[in-house]
């Protein structure tokens, strides 16, 4: 892939400069997809000027309808913009860099002292706490999405498709946006979404203009050049792996499953962590259903997109079973290689389609298409809240197989209280004081602590 540089007619945003910034707004990306695209929007659009509103949105749009996190895509896109390849590869790099060596280092200090007292409260008082954090991702992706009946429609089908009869999450997903493709063809009313692409945009000229398109043309040259890096770039090193650890080690497996998962992951990692979930802890075994949780709460407090959950998830299930290979090492390798799969395809994404994106400003079957997508993520984040709530605030379920349904339901008997209260906490600090996301965390944390080495039972 060259680094060609972009030609807008305007000037040029240093390309060392643009690496600085990236890397100040990795360090800001807590908070979920909606946090880090308001860090983006602030530092891109409203400080530097680097990018116009309407033009930030446009490349918001595409990426939120990529399988894959749609923020960390959209500093993809942005860096693509400003200065062709190599500086969407900078964006998109520096902006996962700190969550991975984050998360890295705190799978290993779970393993190591996860069965200790104190570790343990704390991410008992963690895991409540994305309770909490996950009804707000439903709520404020419905504020956004759902504005007419026929997408509540959607988000209700999709949620009762996922939570009762277990249909896959791919096929949710796709069936979502045939049914928004349709509507708009049809009855395009039905679509209405607020004028956001309209909103006002009152200050300087911004480097990347609103009007003026990419200059790169997507010439089929191009995209199949783009397209055989990009798989190699993705397939060698689970190739690699496959030939030196054999076809059925636990690293093998890992790269196999999230590379498939780095292909159906539309609506970033709320919609795909229910799946992502069930696979890992009820097929695989990689980990339990509880530590699931933790580690999302761990994705939580680390910057960067949540989807890096996926991380802790191969550093557990590689160090339990690590073969041939050295417990740590073996661990160490697999995070690695999970992280590398579920970000290549992001890059290639964005990558490969960008150029075409430039040329279908105002498409209406991609907008409808989209529109379909993003209200069955709302049902989706629904259903990964209830499969959360389930195993934290209760000991054990029960399985109820009736015909097409298939439920887990909790067993009343077995609630933990201090876990149901530490919740109440998280959503008293989330939705009535406005905390922040990480300092609602901490809080829940230090609670989870005290009733820890107070003897209350926290886990």
């Amino acid at each position: 892939m060259d680094h060609e540089p972009p030609a807008h007619g305007q000037t040029v945003v240093p390309f060392r400069t643009a690496v600085r910034a990236w890397f100040l707004i990795s360090l800001q990306t807590f908070g979920g997809p909606a946090g880090q695209i308001a860090v983006m929007q602030r530092t891109l659009v409203d400080e530097h000027r680097w990018i116009g509103q309407r033009r930030f949105l446009h490349a918001m749009n595409y990426c939120m309808l990529l399988p894959g996190p749609e923020a960390q895509q959209l500093a993809t896109y942005v860096g693509w913009l400003l200065h062709g390849t190599r500086g969407g590869l900078a964006a998109g790099g520096l902006f996962v860099l700190p969550g991975v060596v984050a998360l890295l280092a705190l799978s290993a200090v779970y393993v190591a002292f996860g069965d200790t007292t104190a570790v343990l409260a704390v991410f008992a008082g963690l895991a409540p706490a994305v309770l909490a954090i996950v009804v707000q991702a439903v709520q404020r992706v419905a504020r956004r999405a759902l504005d007419s009946r026929a997408l509540v429609a959607i988000a209700v089908a999709a949620f009762l498709a996922l939570a009762l009869v277990g249909v896959p999450f791919p096929v949710v997903v796709a069936l979502a946006g045939v049914a928004g493709w349709a509507l708009g063809r049809r009855r395009p009313a039905a679509l209405t979404r607020e004028a956001a692409a309209d909103a006002e945009d009152d200050g300087p000229p911004p480097v990347v203009s609103d009007d003026v398109l990419h200059a790169e043309p997507p010439t089929a040259r191009r995209t199949l050049r783009v397209l055989l890096v990009g798989l190699l770039v993705w397939g060698v090193p689970v190739a690699a792996v496959a030939l030196l650890t054999g076809t059925g080690s636990v690293l093998t497996q890992q790269g196999l499953f999230f590379s498939g998962t780095a292909v159906v992951t539309f609506g970033g990692a709320y919609a795909v962590l229910a799946y992502v979930a069930q696979q890992a802890v009820e097929v695989h075994g990689w980990l339990g259903p509880r530590e699931m949780v933790r580690g999302l709460a761990l994705a939580e407090t680390t910057p960067g997109p949540l989807i890096m959950v996926v991380q802790f998830v191969a550093f557990l299930g590689a160090y339990r079973d690590p073969g041939a290979l050295d417990p740590w090492v073996a661990a160490v390798l697999a995070s690695l290689l999970v992280t590398w799969v579920t970000f290549v395809p992001s890059f290639l994404f964005v990558l490969l389609g960008a150029p075409y994106m430039e040329r279908l400003h105002g498409n209406r079957s991609l907008s409808a298409a989209l529109t379909g997508i993003t209200a069955a993520v709302v049902g989706v984040i629904a259903n990964l809240g209830v499969y959360f709530a389930v195993h934290t605030l209760f000991s054990e379920t029960v399985d109820v197989d009736r015909g097409p349904l298939h439920l887990e339901l909790p067993d009343p008997a077995t609630l933990r209280p201090v876990s149901l209260a530490i919740a109440v906490v998280a959503a008293v600090l989330l939705f009535r004081l406005r905390w922040s996301v990480l300092r609602t965390l901490g809080v829940c944390a230090l609670l989870g602590l005290v009733a820890g080495l107070a003897g209350l039972p926290v886990g």
